[in-house]
Parts: C-alpha cells; structure tokens; sequence
C-alpha cells in the first residue's frame, strides 16, 4: 500500500528520512532545521513523506511563499512595454503560492525517490495529493488561497523529472536562467594548475584582480564571528540583494548563524578584512563532491575599487580545487563574469500551473518574457 504523510516541521518527519537523502545536504535534517529557523518570513516549510509497504521512499519539500510585490521588484528604469509585462506578471504571481523545492536555493533541491522501489507515476501523485491537503489547511487556517503550484529547478536530464504527469496535472513548462556550473578537471590539484590553464587574457586578468585586492585578507569566520559581526553581514548581504531587479525573498538576520550552527562544517563563511575591517563575505555549502556557492556581500565601495565580486569567485574556485570537489554550483545571476572564472551554463526548466483556470492558460505567456533570451556573452577563459 502507498500512502503519503504531511509534516509541519522538521523534527516530526519519519527517522529514517535522512538515510533516503543523504546524497543531498539540502535534503537532510540539519539543514532543514536550518532553513525552519532562518527562513524568510514570507516562507514557511512543509514535509511530505511517502510510504510503501510502511517504509519511506520518497519525500517533497514544499514551502508556502507570500509574494509581496514590494519586493518582487526594484524601481529600475524600463521601458513602457516592459512595465506592462511587468504588471502581467505581478497580476499572476501575487499571493499565495505552494513551491515544491527551496526558492533560496538554485537547483532541483526539493524531492527525492528511490526509483526501485516506487515509480515516478506513484510517488508524484502522492505528492500531489499532499499539495492537495496544504492548500486546504492553508485556507481553513489562514484564509488565503494558494494561487500557484510551482516545481523547480529541473536540469533537462534529470531522472525524477516526470514530463508527462506534469502536463497531466496541466502543469506548464518555463526555461529559467541556466545554472552556472564548473567541473574541475582531474589535473587541477592545486590553485596554480587552475590559473595555469586560462589563456594569456584571463591570466592577466587574474592577476589584475588579485593585485587590487592590496591588503585586504580572506579569512574563514567561525560560528563566535558570525555571530559578533550578524549586522554588517546583513547589511553587506542587503547591498547585493536590493541590487536584484527581481527578488522573491529577504533573508532574516540570523540566517547565516543558524546555518552554520545547524550545519557546523559543511557551512563555510569567509570574511574580507581591510585593517581588520569586515567588507565582505561569502558563503558556501559544502554538498557531497559538489561545492554549491551560496549568499554573499560586500562594502560598495570596496567592490568597484578591489573586484571584490571577482575576487569571491576565484576564491570559490580555489576552495572547491584545493579540497577536491568535482564541481563547483555557481547558480544564477551575473552569468557573465561567473563564466569568465570558467563555469558553464546548464539549461534549467521549471514546471507550474495557476490555480485559476483562466490564468492557467495564459500563464505559458506571460512567463516568456519574465526569463527572456540569452543577452549576455559567454566567456572562455580556458580556450
């Protein structure tokens, strides 16, 4: 018998779960523990387990997301046509939407099944089912009405990726922006072998950033230093994110605490320090043999005048080399420049309907202009 079961939080969630997941840290207990006590505050987290014959072979990851549409968008200048799609756009994404992975995380990081012992067919319709009953907890709680149903983010191959059922259940399909993505070569062994194989140009480059730098140290914090320095951490994250023309999310202040208390070293956070200033910082999760990048932040004026962006990527690189990790996630936005450390774009689709019939129809549409066209250059510092 197959049956499926919801959780509110993550420590009701069967014991096995973890022993299912393991190949996935944004999957496991620790980091949804995490996620449960520095999420936005517009984003709740469920859980959904499925059970054959009394054993767990499948779970989902589902959070509720209020959009408000004060920061969906930044002001920015666009043209007129751009704000009428704008304001399509907003008309179908406002309210309350169910999505089935982590809107704060690039990747298909919101379900899992063992494919031996239950069929995508199977596993999928008990995870609707499950969609089913949060949206009619959520409306007899709150009195909102869930507006949207989104699955995200699935590379073309990916084997749990059921097309057919999707366009069952009248779920469209949207390409999103690519996930940006460096596989390290077996010669890389150390930093130097990476710089070694750009090409003159990017060579150049390399050492132009690093020499801007001057006197600026990258220095790993622990859980004592994030926590005496959460503010400026915060306000650095907040000078990237307010930078966004679009955005779903802000992150609470305690985010990066809680996850590196929850997740100890598989969290990694390195400061910039200029006279023993903080400047910047980024982060990192480390998955398996996958590197995945994370948030970060910095002093503006630093930024232009250091290369400070520039500099995080060469460091993330040289993390993931000098620690052995085969590939290094370096997720959406800024695909340009991350492709001039060396990552390649890896095609990405998303699948979702509207809960109104009609809005469901056009939804295909709308969605068209709100990932448009590739409109950037890619680099090849390797060629």
């Amino acid at each position: 018998m197959i049956h499926y079961s919801v959780y509110t939080t993550i420590n009701d969630v069967p014991k096995d779960w973890d022993s299912l997941v393991e190949h996935d840290i944004l999957l496991t207990t620790p980091y949804l523990k995490a996620l449960e006590n520095a999420s936005p505050t517009n984003i709740s987290v469920f859980y959904i387990a499925v059970f054959k014959a009394g054993t767990l072979v499948g779970i989902a990851v589902v959070q509720r997301v209020q959009l408000y549409l004060k920061d969906m968008f930044r002001d920015t200048k666009v043209s007129c046509v751009k704000t009428f799609v704008k304001d399509a756009i907003l008309k179908v994404l406002k309210g309350n939407i169910l999505v089935v992975g982590n809107l704060t995380h690039t990747g298909q990081h919101g379900l899992y099944f063992n494919t031996e012992r239950i069929s995508s067919t199977n596993f999928y319709a008990e995870v609707f089912k499950g969609i089913t009953e949060l949206k009619t907890k959520i409306k007899l709680e709150t009195n909102k009405t869930i507006r949207l149903i989104l699955l995200k983010d699935f590379f073309n191959n990916d084997e749990l990726l059921n097309a057919a059922f999707f366009q069952k259940e009248k779920l469209h399909k949207a390409s999103v922006q690519p996930n940006m993505i460096m596989n390290i070569r077996e010669d890389w062994c150390k930093n130097e072998d990476y710089v070694s194989c750009m090409n003159k140009k990017y060579r150049t480059r390399f050492r132009r950033a690093k020499k801007k730098l001057n006197s600026i140290a990258c220095k790993e914090m622990n859980l004592e230093a994030i926590k005496a320095n959460s503010k400026l951490l915060y306000t650095y994250y907040l000078n990237v994110s307010n930078n966004a023309k679009f955005n779903t999310f802000i992150l609470p202040e305690n985010h990066f605490y809680h996850y590196k208390l929850h997740l100890k070293d598989n969290f990694r956070i390195f400061g910039y320090y200029l006279k023993n200033e903080l400047i910047g910082f980024f982060t990192l999760l480390l998955n398996g043999k996958q590197l995945e990048t994370y948030f970060l932040g910095y002093h503006s004026e630093h930024q232009y005048q250091n290369q400070l962006y520039l500099n995080m990527l060469y460091d993330m690189a040289k993390f993931g080399i000098e620690h052995n990790f085969k590939t290094i996630v370096y997720a959406r936005t800024a695909m340009e420049i991350k492709s001039s450390v060396g990552a390649k774009p890896v095609s990405m689709v998303m699948y979702l309907k509207h809960t109104n019939g009609v809005l469901n129809a056009v939804l295909k549409q709308v969605f068209r202009f709100m990932y448009p066209s590739k409109d950037w250059q890619e680099r090849h510092p390797f060629s």
